[in-house]
């Protein structure tokens, strides 16, 4: 099947047997805004959509703490970046495999008193997409941060909810989160009270609702989540995979600056040296596999390859598809 007819099959009028309300409507005009927002394709048989959170503004020191403030002026300037902050994109996924609708992350949710208004807007861009809330059967979380989690902690979200949601986490990220160590971690002030105010919440609010597993599983037909840690002790990546296809949505395992110094150490890192090394056996599993990445904090939609060069990487997106 050519890419055209793949997409034309997503948004076709869904069979008559199943409710409208949980289908994907990705052509449909919607809120008036304008800039895209989502970005549906297909992997195989399983339907994806990348929805943008918005993004969070933060200072560029985080993309690598480990190094020099000239040596990081320089790879920002060299990709025309900002020196002092910028935009750091939000995405979350979700997928249709089987009967199974599996939103993968959750976004930020309400701003926690950090600045960050422009993040946030995942439960807005699901209702635009036509994807109602009751329709999820499972979430699947990459791990704890509070812009994975924070749009399950919405006023009113958890009501919209179906009771018997399955949350899917790695049973090491909820048992970090018990005493969770920022002692390696290099964030600005605030944002380790805010992520362990955010985790706590959320353990309490949806302990029922937890479904833990130690290295891996298969939440939906081809939806595997694998827990990789580095990032943190329980982050794990979400693989599809249906025919010859393959999808990774690899969280917070990757940003943009990994690709050409994966040694660089992210500020939200809680093991900086584990999550390089987690890194770069990611990449290159993924440049072998030659298979698609989507990741939370790479330019929307998010959507691309992943190609060596020596002992470094090449992120290369893939055309948009219309």
């Amino acid at each position: 099947m050519s890419q055209a007819e793949q997409r034309s099959h997503v948004i076709d009028p869904p069979p008559t047997s199943v409710p409208s309300e949980s289908t994907f409507h990705p052509g449909r005009r919607s809120t008036g805004e304008l800039v895209p927002s989502r970005y549906a394709l297909r992997i195989g048989d399983i339907d994806v959509m990348v929805i943008s959170d918005g993004v969070l503004p933060l200072p560029t020191k985080m993309l690598g703490h480990n190094v020099a403030t000239e040596v990081r002026a320089a790879w920002l300037d060299e990709m025309f970046l900002p020196k002092d902050a910028f935009d750091w994109p939000l995405n979350a996924v979700v997928v249709r495999s089987g009967e199974q609708t599996i939103l993968l992350d959750a976004g930020l949710g309400l701003d926690p008193d950090l600045q960050l208004p422009r993040a946030g807007q995942l439960v807005k861009r699901l209702e635009a997409a036509d994807i109602d809330l009751a329709s999820m059967t499972d979430v699947v979380l990459t791990h704890l941060h509070m812009d994975h989690i924070g749009g399950l902690l919405v006023e009113g979200v958890k009501e919209r909810l179906r009771p018997d949601l399955r949350i899917h986490v790695a049973a090491a990220e909820v048992k970090f989160w018990e005493a969770p160590d920022f002692s390696r971690t290099n964030m600005p002030q605030g944002f380790p009270d805010a992520l362990r105010t955010a985790a706590t919440r959320f353990v309490s609010e949806y302990g029922s609702q937890l479904r833990l597993f130690d290295d891996a599983v298969e939440v939906a037909p081809g939806v595997v989540a694998r827990r990789i840690g580095g990032h943190t002790p329980g982050h794990c990546v979400i693989r599809l995979v249906s025919g010859n296809e393959a999808l990774t949505f690899a969280g917070d395992a990757v940003f943009p600056v990994g690709f050409d110094q994966p040694d660089w150490h992210n500020g939200f890192e809680h093991d900086p040296e584990e999550a390089a090394r987690v890194r770069v056996r990611l990449l290159r599993e993924l440049a072998a596999s030659g298979e698609l990445l989507v990741a939370t904090h790479l330019p929307f939609p998010s959507v691309g390859r992943v190609a060596v060069m020596g002992d470094h990487f090449r992120w290369v997106p893939v055309f948009w598809d219309y």
